[in-house]
């Protein structure tokens, strides 16, 4: 079943979110490159980025996949009705039921609640290391459109003075 998000959700999307997206994050690619910068590692700045989706806050929505009363994945889309352009930010599915077409079943729902919120186009992103997204997301129907690359430094610690 696939049902809009409620609060009582959002541990389990923050869980779902640190555990799907540990080989597949910038922010965890940067700390293993730089390490921990300031107070916070990958896995709370990534959690904190599923619980913004969350937020009741126009244009934001997030979709629960409850599997025997339990949250087994979740997809969180952004709509900008100017633009007419959906964008699905995340998308997890628990490790014990990944391959069995819960994502692809998560993405299905968000395309046609974007359709039905009358948008014209849709996106979503992935990184080159992650396999599922580079051939899940073609396999739905998305087209690559371009490639980026990401850098990142440490800053100096600012003077004492």
């Amino acid at each position: 079943m696939i049902r809009p998000f409620r609060r009582a959700d959002l541990e389990a999307i923050r869980h779902l979110t640190v555990v799907c997206f540990e080989g597949v994050s910038i922010d965890r690619n940067m700390e293993e490159r730089l390490g921990v910068i300031g107070d916070r590692d990958w896995r709370w700045r990534k959690a904190r980025a599923v619980e913004e989706d969350a937020a009741d806050a126009p244009g934001r929505h997030v979709f629960v996949a409850e599997v025997e009363g339990q949250v087994a994945g979740y997809i969180s889309l952004r709509l900008d009705h100017e633009t007419r352009i959906g964008w699905i930010p995340n998308l997890a599915v628990a490790p014990a039921r990944q391959g069995r077409g819960l994502g692809r079943r998560l993405i299905r729902h968000a395309l046609e609640f974007m359709t039905r919120q009358g948008m014209a186009g849709a996106r979503i992103e992935t990184l080159e290391q992650n396999p599922v997204g580079s051939h899940l997301y073609p396999d739905a129907g998305f087209v690559e459109v371009a490639r980026q690359i990401h850098y990142a430094m440490r800053l100096p610690p600012e003077p004492e003075g």
